[in-house]
Order: C-alpha cells, then structure tokens, then sequence
C-alpha cells in the first residue's frame, strides 16, 4: 500500500514523500480503514516540522484526520466491516490506516465523503472553543485571521446562536464571502488600527472573548481589543512569532489568555459535553447548515503540490488528499 512519509523534520513540500509499504493487520481494538480523503490542516504542515503538541517518532507517516471505509476489524471491535467512518490516526495520507475504534464516527449517509474528512479536527475545535468562551448571544466574539476554514466554521456558528462577531483579515478579497457567511464586521489589519476600530464598533465595550491563532503584533493588538473580564483563547501561532503581552492590561481589565488544544479539551470533558459536541457538529455539517468548501483535490502522488496549495495565502477552501 502507499503512504505519505517523511525521514526528517523540514518545509512539507520538501520532505514528503510517498513509499510502499507491507499491508496491515489490526489488533484486538483496532480497525483496518481504507482511507476515501483526508484534509490538509495547519496541524498537519505544523507536525511535519516538529512545531506541534505531539512529536513525531521518525519515519513518521503525515496527516491527522480522514473519512473511509473499515476493511478489517478486531476482535473486541462492534462496528461491521463496511461502515463508513470518520477517523483520527497519525498517517490519515495513505491508501490504508490501522487506528482504535475508539476514535471513529459513523458517518451518517447524507454527509458527503468532503466534509465527512473534515469531521473532527476544525468542527470540534470550533464548536468547542464558542463553547469555552463563555460569549453569550448579543456579545461581541472576535476572530483572528477568520478567512480560515476553522474561522468561517466559528462565523457561522456564532451567527446561529446570536453571537455578534468581529473578524481581522489581511486581504480583502473574502470580505464578501465572510459576511455571507454571517460575519458582522470585518477589520483588515494591515489598512486599519485594530483595538480603536473595535472600540468604535463595541460603544467602547470591548469583545467578550477572542479565538486568536495568528501571535506576534496580531495578537498584541488582539489584547487591547478585550472588554472587563475578557477570555483570548489560543489555537495556533502562524507567524510563530510570540506576541507582546501587556501585563498591565491584563491586570486592570482582569484579562485571562489561555491555550486551547482539542486534544486535551476532549480528555479533560466530561463525557455529556463531548456527546453534545459530537451531536451538534454531525447536525450542523450533516444537514448543510454549516458549509466546508472544498478548492482542490489531490492524489498522494501529489502531495507536494497539494501542501503548497495548502499553504498558500488567500485561499477560499480547504485543501483534499484523495488516494
């Protein structure tokens, strides 16, 4: 079978690459899955550089996350052969992946291949962090660098529980398309000063909470734009340049930052809250009342091309490996 790996820590473009490899054969609670698509996230191109929470055990095989079909199943395992099913696994780029059967979603059959790949990292970080937020309908959540797929999942869903939003962009050229998706107003951080122009929105209340992702000067300002009591929660560092943090603001504002992984978020709650997180996203996406564009798809041949792709600035869709 093939699969995409890498030897070395390094730009993906570079290092990853696709071997063959003996096929698999699960154990007592594992599943053999024959992998139908898998995304591109940040967390990928961010573990294939060694900048993520977990580290890699070279060789490493790539890829987070995936939607396919159980070929094979263990012993101790309920679900049949057959079953269409959302998966976590370290190695989701490949033709086939071995994985627990605890990680897996059943796919409900009117959610297409494309947005059942996309199932668990971006929706459940997004639904999870509005959650963790603390904002309530009629206040003010803002969005750092909100024209991302996980961005655009945030807009619409604080639009259907009344959660009024800001969101910062570097180009223009999305503007149209955020505030379809529900976005109340739009701030490009590189034509305007960001904390005035959210006092002037908030009558000078500040936002309740902000989803931050971007770190260095972004985030700085970010800081300045949160009201009495305000929650910035910390999901990614694109700029993997560490902001400046005023401490005195923190103080008198009683500011709280904090980091926000899912990984750890799904450990650390209790298991009502994640079966209602886990039912609201399969709802939102399986319905279509939350959109997941898809701009390009890509074979694992392709994989160099489809990680620059990835990366590239000013994309409108989410990037898709097909085996």
């Amino acid at each position: 079978m093939k699969r995409v790996v890498f030897q070395h820590f390094g730009k993906p473009a570079d290092i990853l690459h696709v071997e063959e490899v003996q096929p698999l054969t699960p154990g007592p609670d594992e599943v053999l899955i024959r992998v139908l698509a898998s995304p591109i996230n940040p967390s990928d191109i961010m573990f294939v550089q060694n900048l993520y929470g977990i580290r890699p055990q070279l060789p490493s095989g790539a890829g987070f996350e995936g939607v396919g079909v159980i070929e094979q199943a263990g012993t101790n395992v309920k679900l049949s052969t057959g079953t269409r099913v959302s998966f976590t696994a370290i190695g989701a780029w490949s033709e086939y992946v071995l994985t627990n059967y605890r990680t897996l979603i059943p796919v409900p059959e009117a959610m297409s291949d494309e947005v059942a790949a996309q199932l668990f990292v971006n929706p459940f970080t997004a639904v999870a962090m509005v959650e963790e937020s603390g904002v309530k309908a009629g206040e003010w959540l803002m969005i750092t660098a909100c024209a991302s797929a996980l961005g655009k999942m945030v807009i619409q869903i604080c639009k259907m529980r009344g959660i009024k939003t800001i969101g910062t962009v570097r180009r223009n050229n999305l503007n149209e398309e955020l505030k379809a998706l529900g976005l109340d107003q739009i701030i490009n951080t590189e034509e305007e000063n960001v904390p005035k122009k959210v006092q002037q929105i908030t009558n000078h209340e500040g936002v309740r909470a902000v989803l931050e992702c971007v770190g260095g000067h972004t985030a700085s300002e970010a800081l300045k734009c949160m009201g009495r009591g305000g929650v910035m929660l910390v999901y990614g560092l694109m700029s993997l340049q560490d902001p400046s943090i005023n401490f005195g603001l923190m103080i008198f504002r009683e500011l709280v930052v904090k980091g926000f992984w899912l990984t750890d978020w799904m450990k650390r709650t209790d298991a009502t809250t994640r079966h209602r997180v886990a039912g609201e996203v399969i709802e939102l996406l399986a319905t279509g009342k939350v959109q997941m564009p898809i701009e390009a798809t890509y074979s694992l041949d392709e994989v160099a091309k489809a990680v620059t792709h990835a990366e590239a600035h000013g994309r409108w869709g989410k990037v898709l490996i097909k085996p």
